[in-house]
C-alpha cells in the first residue's frame, strides 16, 4: 500500500523521525514463531499456495509467494520492535495489525497476526508473562480473540465500531462496541472511562496497542464519525496512560504500536492521521 512508502518520508521530511530512528527486520519470521500461534496444516497450506477456493478468497488478496513472504516480515518486524521497546520503551510497526487472522485460516487482508506471533515470542523467551493487548481498530480484532480465547495470560480488549466487519464477532476478553456514527466526545468518553483502569486491574508486563485510523469519518470501511483531532487525542490518551502504567513489578511497560487500518479516499488525510500516532508516542517518550 501507498501509505507504508509515504509515511516514513512524512516523518522524516517534518523532524518527527531521523533516518536511524528506523529500521527493517532482519529476516523472514520463523516458522517455529508461527507455529506457536497458527497450524501447521495452515502454514504449509500458505507455503503450497494450496489454500482451497474459499479460504483464499476470505484473503482478499491473491494468495503468492510474496503476499507470504511480506507476511512473514511484517510478523518479524512486529518481533524485532517489542525487542526494541524494552529500550526505548516503545516501537512502532508502519505495517501490521493484522488482527483478523485466525489460528488456522486468514481473512480480510490478513495472513498472520504479527502482535498474536510477537506475543507468544515474548512469552517463549521469558521476556513477558502476562500481555495486554489495545485494539482500537473500527473493526473488532476477531482472530486476535480467537487465538487467545481461555488464555489469562493474554488479555484481549477490542474497542470498535458496533456494525462494522466482522459481522459475527469472536469473544475478546473486553468487547466495547461504539455504536454507528459516534464522534469524537462518545468515542474519548468510553475510552477514558475504562483503558487506566484495565491497566491498573491487569498489571501486563508488555502491551500492544493496535492503533487503525480507520475510526475516522472519512474511513471507507468504517462506520464512526472521528475527527483527525480526534484521533489524535486518542492516541495521545492511551500512549499517555501506557506510560504512566507500571507493571506488578513496578517497573515501565514496553509498547509495541501496529498501525492497522485506514482506508479514506485522499492518501493525505490517511498519512496525517497515521503520522498523528508517531507524534504522540515522539512528544510522549522522549
Amino acid at each position: 500500500m501507498l501509505k507504508y512508502e509515504l509515511l516514513p518520508q512524512q516523518l522524516l521530511h517534518e523532524g518527527t523521525a531521523i533516518q536511524t530512528d528506523f529500521f527493517e527486520p532482519s529476516k523472514s519470521c520463523d516458522d517455529q514463531d508461527v507455529l506457536r500461534v497458527h497450524t501447521a496444516a495452515y502454514l504449509q497450506e500458505l507455503k503450497d499456495l494450496s489454500l482451497d477456493k474459499r479460504a483464499a478468497r476470505k484473503l482478499g488478496f491473491p494468495l503468492s509467494e510474496q503476499l507470504l513472504e511480506r507476511e512473514l516480515h511484517i510478523a518479524q518486524g512486529t518481533i524485532e520492535g517489542c525487542l526494541k521497546a524494552y529500550d526505548h520503551r516503545v516501537a512502532m510497526n508502519i505495517a501490521g495489525g493484522t488482527h483478523h487472522a485466525y489460528t488456522d485460516h486468514g481473512e480480510a487482508f490478513c495472513l498472520l497476526n504479527d502482535q498474536a506471533i510477537a506475543a507468544r515470542y515474548l512469552q517463549h523467551h521469558g521476556l513477558a508473562e502476562k500481555i495486554l493487548i489495545v485494539d482500537l481498530d473500527v473493526h473488532q480484532g476477531n482472530g486476535t480473540a480467537e487465538i487467545f480465547q481461555n488464555d489469562a495470560s493474554v488479555f484481549t480488549f477490542s474497542m470498535h465500531g458496533a456494525g462494522n466487519y466482522p459481522f459475527k464477532k469472536e469473544l475478546s476478553d473486553l468487547d466495547i462496541a461504539v455504536p454507528d456514527g459516534s464522534g469524537d466526545d462518545d468515542y474519548l468518553r468510553l475510552l477514558k472511562a475504562t483503558l487506566p483502569d484495565l491497566i491498573a486491574q491487569e498489571k501486563p508486563d508488555f502491551i500492544f496497542y493496535l492503533c487503525g485510523v480507520d475510526v475516522l469519518k472519512s474511513d471507507k470501511l468504517g462506520k464512526l464519525s472521528m475527527t483527525l483531532n480526534g484521533c489524535k487525542e486518542r492516541d495521545l490518551f492511551a500512549l499517555s496512560a501506557f506510560a504512566k502504567a507500571r507493571s506488578k513489578n513496578n517497573s515501565f511497560i514496553p509498547i509495541q504500536c501496529s498501525m492497522g487500518g485506514g482506508y479514506s479516499p485522499e492518501i493525505k488525510t490517511i498519512i496525517e492521521a497515521h503520522a498523528n500516532t508517531f507524534r504522540m508516542a515522539r512528544s510522549i517518550f522522549t
